[in-house]
């Protein structure tokens, strides 16, 4: 840590990032919780699903003043249920009605001009109101009225099935005349070869096709790819639309198209614009006949509009809903598109999300979580402060009495002070503390009568008498069984609570942890912390106990002992350097386990073994093995089993 001259300001530097206010920072500034987000993750961690599903968890539960995932998407499946998607029907039967009106009209005028012929060929007509529209485009109406009203509902099918298909570019179309309906057929064609020249590897002119059509694009895009991807979406809802109706409708929406759009070049522009946008977009819900619902509000004929824009807006929830669930590989909160967030959650929703990307962020940099290889895992930090919170849970429950010491049993001061190091509980020495920060303070021109800063580095404290330095090996039983019983989590937090302890308290101390199952091998904390489910086949103590004996000769701590922590009877051993397993637990097996444990007794290694069921083979065994080692053999299972390690380990060391 460099140091900063007694009396003067910090200007190390710091890095900031400046934006624009959009309404949704908070000036009550929100932090993550660190310490409370390592907590909620701890379960999953330690159950062995690995760092990135428990964050995942996380993201889905949310925290504290941010609501996660797995909420949001159940309030977007809320406004999904809401968004009205009926078919066509009720337009369909609207259109048939508008249709009965003129044709009575008509009727009725024919019948008072005596045409009584013409007024029987109307009512021949088709009930179908597809077909009964192609041939009234044919009729010489007598009415005048008649003529007007099925003018009037011919624009407006024009329009609708425009909008149906192109949306806002619709809006470009004067009428329905043939020199319109020309006019956006050449924007079509237009378009769709730009995106041939795009095909090409050329530049597409778009400046020049918005020159040249801009009535259509009055927000004029400012790229291609937006352009189009407008267009996809709205096409790709009236195939959806089209899809989730009967074969009789769709039959009659298509002849009402081709009755007003009586134009095979428009036609064929449409259709060729249709099969580039489904290459280009391919993910979008094209064709998808999956829409229920009953109809879409009182809009008269417009309701075939208002149905698209409902299917658009669907199509989009449906794919903010599948951003928030993160489903996709390797998909990230950065993927969830917020404007879509905001059109349909709101702000709220919005503040929440970016707060959910926070916890990430914090939980990277304050060093809890670190990324190897493109993935996160677990860091020695992060092990660390999941050790002091199981060791903080442990000790909870301890009696108060347990604590409490006498003034006569504390460690006697041996008149020496050293540099404070972090976790040190003795008591400062305040003379020499002071004498530091003074003597910094002056070399980095500080003067009497100045405030004077301390600084970590000035700090000393009383040393006390070291008591003898100890050695531990620490064995977990990995084997599946543990995972099947139950027993490997609270195995995993007394470990992390012990190296929490160990590092914490008892520095002069060490701790080698050793997980055996079919082999024995050291793990690092952070390591077994997240270590997932083995699916193998053996308990291999005698390798368990020849690590350890190696492990503890090599340190150079004079008291060394070994706790094993397991399940079951030893079904494994070394022969010529490879694994042999047998079930049920034959004599090799026991013996090779025995002599490697009488190894450890000969080497002044204490052996100390937590059973953690009470089968008679375990027991029997362990009652052997304790009486060839001197050592001790005891049976306790969940929290009990963390709270007597790390307790006694505790008051062996206090005492």
């Amino acid at each position: 840590m460099s140091e900063v001259p007694a009396g003067a300001p910090d200007h190390r530097a710091r890095r900031a990032r400046y934006l624009a206010f959009d309404g949704l920072q908070d000036p009550m500034t929100w932090r993550v919780d660190v310490q409370d987000a390592l907590q909620r993750m701890s379960d999953e961690v330690l159950h062995g699903f690995g760092v990135r599903s428990a964050l995942r968890r996380l993201l889905e539960e949310g925290l504290p003043g941010a609501r996660g995932l797995d909420e949001l998407r159940r309030q977007l499946a809320e406004r999904r249920r809401r968004t009205s998607t009926g078919p066509a029907e009720r337009m369909l039967r609207e259109l048939a009605e508008q249709l009965d009106e003129i044709v009575e009209l008509e009727r009725q005028e024919r019948i008072a001009r005596g045409d009584e012929f013409a007024a029987l060929e109307l009512a021949l007509l088709p009930d179908d109101p597809a077909r009964r529209f192609r041939q009234l485009l044919d009729h010489d109406f007598a009415s005048r009225e008649a003529a007007q009203r099925f003018a009037r509902l011919r624009e407006q099918i024009g329009r609708e099935l425009l909008d149906a298909q192109f949306s806002q570019l619709a809006a470009g179309v004067a009428s329905v005349t043939a020199d319109d309906l020309a006019a956006f057929r050449e924007m079509l064609a237009d378009l769709n070869e730009l995106i041939a020249q795009r095909d090409r590897g050329e530049e597409p002119d778009l400046d020049g096709f918005l020159d040249r059509h801009g009535q259509y694009f009055p927000d004029r895009p400012e790229s291609l790819d937006e352009l189009l991807a407008q267009m996809a979406a709205r096409m790709a809802a009236a195939s959806r639309m089209m899809a989730s109706l009967s074969p009789e409708q769709r039959n009659q929406l298509q002849q009402l198209m081709d009755s007003v759009l009586d134009d095979p070049d428009l036609q064929l522009e449409m259709l060729q614009l249709e099969s580039n946008l489904r290459e280009l977009a391919p993910n979008l819900p094209w064709d998808r006949g999956d829409l229920e619902g009953e109809g879409v509000g009182d809009e008269g004929f417009g309701s075939m509009s208002s149905m698209l824009d409902e299917v658009e807006r669907l199509g989009e929830l449906e794919q903010l809903d599948e951003q928030l669930s993160q489903t996709r590989p390797g998909a990230g909160l950065p993927d969830i598109d917020e404007e879509a967030l905001r059109r349909h959650l709101g702000d709220d929703a919005v503040r929440d999300l970016r707060r959910l990307k926070e916890v990430e962020r914090a939980l990277e940099e304050s060093g809890v979580l670190r990324r190897r290889d493109g993935d996160l895992e677990l860091s020695p930090r992060g092990a660390r402060l999941l050790g002091q919170q199981a060791l903080t849970d442990l000790l909870r429950k301890v009696p108060r009495e347990r604590s409490r010491r006498e003034g006569g049993a504390d460690r006697e001061p041996t008149g020496q002070t050293r540099a404070w190091a972090f976790g040190d509980t003795e008591p400062l020495h305040v003379s020499r503390t002071v004498r530091n920060a003074v003597t910094r303070g002056v070399g980095a021109g500080w003067q009497p009568g100045e405030t004077l800063r301390l600084h970590p580095d000035d700090l000393e404290v009383v040393e006390h008498e070291v008591r003898p330095r100890t050695a531990t090996a620490l064995l977990l039983d990995l084997s599946f069984s543990m995972v099947l019983q139950g027993h490997l989590v609270p195995a995993k937090r007394m470990a992390l609570a012990l190296h929490a302890l160990i590092t914490g308290q008892h520095r002069q101390d060490s701790l080698h942890l050793i997980g055996f199952s079919d082999y024995a091998r050291r793990i690092r904390p952070e390591d077994l912390a997240s270590l997932g489910i083995e699916r193998v086949y053996g308990t291999n103590m005698q390798h368990a106990f020849l690590l350890a004996r190696r492990l503890l000769q090599d340190d150079p701590r004079p008291h060394k002992q070994v706790i094993m922590v397991t399940d079951g009877e030893p079904t494994a051993h070394l022969v010529d350097g490879r694994s042999w397993f047998n079930w049920p637990p034959v004599s090799e097996t026991l013996e090779a386990t025995l002599r490697e444990a009488m190894r450890l007794a000969r080497s002044q290694i204490s052996l100390d073994v937590f059973l953690l069921e009470d089968s008679h083979g375990l027991v029997q065994f362990a009652e052997r093995l304790a009486a060839v080692t001197g050592g001790g053999v005891r049976h306790l299972q969940g929290e009990a089993l963390g709270r007597h390690i790390v307790t006694g380990y505790d008051r062996l060391h206090d005492a």
